[in-house]
């Protein structure tokens, strides 16, 4: 029996810990940031906010505060990017060698550009504390994993029997989990294909076709992958359930709050409204094209795509602009 810590009460945190206690043989905590959210979800036994209409069995565990972080044999972070770093130096003196940490948030950290496992180990070294920090990424949506549905994603740490490991305990007959050492290339695939995912929305929502969206994915992956093997991953992971597999899942199913963010600015909406709309939920691709474009640029790498979707979001460029810009790129070989 393992103790798991879920670090995030949003809808995919939520998601996890009822897998993780569906499964079986867990104590299961799901932690928030908020005593008042932990007060208000221990007493309805529901994520009213973040996933309503599952109720929450009654010995899953919800916590605020820093007594199940110490606790826990694995702690799973799934936190919004933007908040990773702060929630992890405020859990981390409560952390302890033994411990194995899994990021389950797909991002990259604006300032540093900093993969969020490289953000988690960044924090544990300032206090001398180095556990095993591994990603799991995959074609997920929190509500279809929260129902049980057959899903099934990768779970990388760069040690393989860790990896091991976290597969055994955390693998069930709705959840199927493939090892890697791969974690640059599995973290990569999964945060950059929200910025192809706002792209594919985009397209979408100006009335775009099939053609269209099999275009942009294709080409999505071939940016992904250029920049995920500038950065040391290797080009077979991203054929594989977190680059290909992810990218196609946000870029068309209606659950993807990146690719409806898309929508919505291809129908004319301005971005600050289309994100008060999301209700404290977050589009991870808005604030990682930014990074992902600086990142490509420190390493050279040609990101058309992504460089469209910044114009959009950070400048205003019209959707329809951008996407006659693509069209009419000087040929290239597809190799």
């Amino acid at each position: 029996m393992s103790r798991i810590a879920v670090l995030g009460s949003g809808a995919w945190g939520t998601a996890l810990a009822l897998s993780f206690h569906r499964r079986g043989g867990h104590i299961v905590t799901l932690w928030s940031h908020s005593e008042e959210e932990a007060q208000q979800i221990a007493a309805s036994r529901e994520n009213t906010r973040f996933l309503p209409g599952f109720p929450l069995p009654s010995d899953l565990r919800i916590a605020a505060d820093a007594a199940p972080v110490h606790e826990a044999d694995i702690l799973v972070a799934v936190i919004p990017s933007q908040f990773l770093r702060p929630t992890i130096e405020r859990l981390a003196p409560h952390m302890r060698e033994s411990q194995v940490i899994v990021s389950a948030t797909k991002g990259l950290e604006d300032r540093t550009l900093l993969r969020m496992t490289q953000v988690i180990e960044s924090v544990l070294a300032s206090r001398q504390l180095t556990l095993p920090v591994g990603a799991l990424s995959g074609p997920t949506f929190a509500l279809e994993v929260a129902e049980g549905q057959p899903t099934a994603c990768t779970i990388a740490f760069q040690d393989a029997a860790t990896a091991s490991r976290v597969q055994q305990e955390f693998s069930s007959e709705a959840l199927r989990l493939y090892t890697s050492t791969d974690v640059t290339g599995v973290e990569l695939g999964g945060a950059l294909k929200n910025v192809i995912a706002i792209a594919a929305g985009i397209a979408s929502g100006v009335g775009l076709g099939y053609n269209s969206a099999a275009g942009l994915i294709t080409r999505g992956i071939a940016e992904i992958t250029r920049l995920a093997v500038a950065s040391g991953g290797r080009r077979d992971t991203l054929a594989g359930l977190s680059g290909i597999g992810d990218l196609v899942l946000t870029c068309t199913g209606s659950l993807s709050r990146n690719r409806t963010v898309g929508q919505a600015l291809g129908r004319g909406q301005k971005l600050p409204e289309i994100l008060e709309g999301l209700g404290g939920k977050v589009a991870e691709g808005v604030r990682t094209t930014r990074a992902a474009l600086a990142l490509a640029r420190k390493l050279g790498i040609e990101m058309p795509i992504t460089e469209q979707m910044e114009l959009i979001l950070d400048e205003g460029k019209d959707p329809r602009e951008a996407i006659r810009d693509l069209m009419l790129r000087p040929g290239k070989d597809e190799v």
